[in-house]
């Protein structure tokens, strides 16, 4: 394994889009380990918070190691970029704070671990395939990569998540980018599938052309579907 070869920008490059994937899609996590934990006795919060993140990282790199490996099957890449480009433009439209209430507390401390790794393992989905496409871009070494990102992100994810969830209240241009990042990923994998390929240049130009279109995509569908909800709500 050449060390040289983590030093390289796309690696790095790949890093900062896991990272901020992981905070954008994985804002939710705080709040389900915040109710799985909070009938804790104050002493083990603490350790609930610590052993349910910990397993969830761990099942969420095995999740993403079988993504990788699915990922050269044909036509499955078209598949995720397309969930992803829905998955962006969810993330663009206002979500009612209500999804939530079935997350139960428990005042035992495996029990409550437990909460946390099953809600994480229902929520990863989207996750899982937008870091995978990532990690896809950055060429050799995925699966250290994968690993390394989602470390970098657990303190940010743990003690950072409410006051990245109040800039994103405060400046909403960052989910906005965001979801043109998913969109940016997702036109990537769909000109990459190895279905598609013999059909398509094999020129970075075109398939840089592609992320730019997913990302304009993301964009134009999200304001669309803003611009309806608004109009649905209004009175």
């Amino acid at each position: 394994m050449d060390f040289l070869s983590f030093l390289t920008p796309a690696f790095w490059v790949a890093v900062g889009q896991i990272i901020l994937i992981d905070i954008l899609l994985g804002g939710d996590n705080a709040v389900v380990i915040a109710l799985a934990c909070r009938g804790l006795p104050p002493k083990q919060r603490k350790m609930g918070i610590i052993y349910g993140t910990a397993g969830a990282i761990i099942l969420r790199v095995i999740l993403i190691a079988f993504a990788l490996a699915l990922l050269a099957i044909p036509y499955l890449k078209l598949v995720g970029g397309l969930l992803l480009v829905w998955i962006g433009v969810k993330l663009m439209v206002p979500q009612d704070d209500e999804g939530h209430g079935n997350i139960q507390s428990s005042d035992k401390l495996w029990g409550a671990v437990k909460t946390v790794i099953i809600a994480d393992l229902v929520m990863s989905v989207d996750n899982v395939l937008a870091i995978a496409g990532a990690a896809e871009s950055a060429g050799q070494h995925q699966l250290p990569l994968v690993i390394f990102g989602l470390l970098v992100s657990i303190p940010i994810i743990v003690a950072g998540s409410q006051i990245v969830l109040k800039l994103m209240d405060r400046f909403p241009v960052i989910i906005t980018l965001g979801a043109m990042l998913l969109g940016w990923i997702a036109g990537q994998m769909i000109y990459t599938d190895p279905g598609l390929k013999p059909y398509l240049p094999d020129s970075k130009t075109w398939e840089y052309g592609a992320a730019v279109f997913g990302a304009l995509l993301v964009l134009a569908i999200g304001k669309l579907a803003v611009r309806r909800k608004e109009v649905v709500e209004a009175p």
